[in-house]
């Protein structure tokens, strides 16, 4: 019994040499993480693992039941009345089930037991039987949370190997043969072939996680690199942050050179030859631009090109597009001193950076366009000037110019001051709030002059304030509506009150009038919409909040407060 099982066991040497070789097969890696096949993988399934069966057959040990000697190997032209074969027949079929089901394991069953009847002997029957049988065992048990467990690979293999015996018993004649050889071989197959069908899963499960955990390598690289390259390639393309990116790659990644072209110089280059890196420019050359354009990695094998140090040869480039939007712009370029370094996996990483980067500068493309868009917004929303404003002031100074000249030319020289300023901050994204108060001072200069000794304006201005940030015209449009819309009306006692003021971190910024007021329904919409009315279109108001939103965001929307007949306050915040 002791020898037996021992040879039993070199022949599981063989099962697990073909498991080794089942992973390297296509059909068999969708096996394991597939949980349903369709009708042509479940055939190829089948036709694979009934054929696995029959080389546990072939392999198995020969047994003559009335001189209790075996043979090393099972012949195939059959056997006698009183031979009986110990083999690994199970494994096959048991491994079919766990992995494809029970119709994988009831065919398999099927192709192993059918040939072992043909085989003959007077077990013959009961193995094919035993055969089937084990298909089904196991399929029960193909559940993605239960076919990977070693612990059910072993247990279902003796589980099946005991069925067989038992079903030797009850079918194989005469019964005294049956007794004996399930004697002879019955422990050392159910231990055999338990052990065999748990070898076979662990090799399988070994494999996939090592080459899951080199994947899981791999990614955690390209996330780490995307994650240093990142801040480099935000401004784009050139000369610095290609030298950083080639900087990190050249750590990362086991090559002797990175280099980092445009569509027509090479912006960086870092590793062996950097102090000559003019001298890999033949590699460009001997690869048309063209070939490069349809996106797939090219391997350029010239050991006759070398560097301008003699003891540095290029070996072997990998070169790969950088793209934007679909236009290849440049190159990677990862240079290897021996071909045997440049392996599937190196190829596949080199590709998969390749893409990487190409999405970095597409999006570092994207923030420029959103940039350049929204400083084209500010700059038109900056250059909009009310043209009543305009009229009605030269108007008045015309009026005046006979009457009295000295208030005229005042007017004019306000005017003036207001209208540089306008043109001024056209080409600026930001001011100061004391060069806003400068403009709002000529603004309400103006309208003083039109408003006849009606209107006072009331300052309170913290002068540690005066140098903050803001986006021009942000006050004026506010004072301008304030005039036009809250005391247009009154007759008298028009007051309008600035107040900039610190409060702890933050800037707060007060306009208030003590005018009409405005509905609620209208003043929902201020700030958010162009609210069309009888009054006006709202635009003002709209692009101020606008630009403070686009500059610091949310936080410094316009916040309106008014009341019917009592005035309105518009108020934001900096900082």
């Amino acid at each position: 019994m002791t020898e037996l099982f021992l040879t039993m066991l070199e022949r599981i040497g063989i099962i697990v040499m073909i498991a080794f070789v089942l992973t390297r097969l296509p059909f068999f890696r969708q096996m394991i993480y597939q949980d349903k096949f369709g009708r042509k993988q479940q055939f190829s399934a089948i036709l694979f693992f009934g054929f696995f069966g029959i080389i546990g057959t072939y392999t198995g040990v020969s047994l003559d039941i009335n001189t209790q000697e075996f043979d090393r190997w099972t012949g195939a032209v059959g056997l006698s009345n009183d031979e009986a074969i110990a083999n690994t027949r199970v494994i096959g079929v048991v491994i079919a089930g766990l992995l494809g089901g029970y119709k994988v394991g009831i065919g398999a069953g099927l192709i192993a037991g059918i040939h072992r009847f043909t085989l003959g002997g007077y077990t013959a029957l009961a193995c094919g039987l035993a055969a089937i049988i084990a298909g089904i065992l196991s399929g029960i048990f193909h559940r993605k949370d239960s076919r990977n467990k070693i612990s059910n690979a072993f247990f279902i293999g003796a589980a099946a190997e005991t069925i067989q015996m038992l079903i030797i018993l009850l079918v194989a004649k005469p019964y005294e043969k049956a007794l004996t050889l399930i004697e002879v071989i019955g422990i050392p197959m159910i231990l055999a072939n338990g052990v065999g069908c748990a070898l076979f899963l662990l090799i399988i499960k070994s494999v996939f996680n090592e080459e899951e955990k080199a994947g899981a390598m791999q990614a955690q690289k390209t996330l780490r690199i995307a994650d240093q390259t990142l801040v480099h390639l935000r401004k784009g393309m050139d000369f610095e942050s290609a030298e950083a990116v080639c900087r990190i790659l050249h750590k990362e990644i086991e090559s002797s050179a990175v280099a980092m072209t445009s569509q027509v110089s090479i912006l960086a280059h870092i590793g062996i030859g950097d102090d000559h890196h003019r001298a890999y420019a033949p590699i460009q050359s001997e690869l048309t631009w063209e070939s490069i354009q349809k996106g797939e990695l090219i391997v350029s094998h010239n050991r006759s090109i070398r560097c301008l140090n003699e003891n540095c040869p290029l070996g072997t480039a990998v070169i790969a597009p950088l793209k934007q939007r679909g236009e290849t712009i440049g190159t990677l370029k990862f240079y290897f001193t021996s071909e045997k370094k440049v392996t599937n996996v190196t190829l596949e990483l080199i590709s998969g950076l390749s893409m990487l980067l190409s999405t970095q500068l597409e999006i570092a493309e994207a923030d420029k366009a959103y940039q350049l868009a929204k400083e084209a917004e500010i700059k038109a929303l900056q250059a909009q000037i009310s043209p009543h404003f305009l009229f009605n002031t030269l108007n008045t100074i015309v009026s005046l110019v006979r009457i009295e000249p000295v208030k005229a030319r005042k007017l004019l020289i306000s005017l003036s001051h207001f209208l540089r300023q306008n043109l001024t901050v056209t080409t600026e994204t930001l001011t100061t709030l004391e060069q806003e108060l400068k403009h709002v001072k000529a603004y309400l200069e103006i309208e003083e002059v039109r408003y006849v000794d009606r209107l006072v304006v009331e300052y309170n201005i913290d002068d540690n304030v005066l140098l903050e940030s803001i986006p021009p015209l942000t006050l004026q449009p506010i004072v301008e509506n304030a005039v036009k819309h809250g005391i247009k009306n009154k007759s008298n006692n028009c007051l309008i009150k600035i107040s900039i003021q610190k409060m702890d971190a933050l800037t707060i910024v007060c306009i208030e009038d003590n005018g009409q007021g405005i509905s609620p329904e209208r003043i929902k919409l201020l700030g958010m919409q162009q609210a069309v009315s009888d009054n006006g279109t709202g635009i003002g108001l709209y692009n101020v909040n606008r630009r403070l939103t686009i500059m610091f965001g949310v936080k410094s929307a316009l916040r309106f407060e008014s009341k019917q007949n009592e005035g309105t306050k518009v108020s934001f915040i900096l900082g």
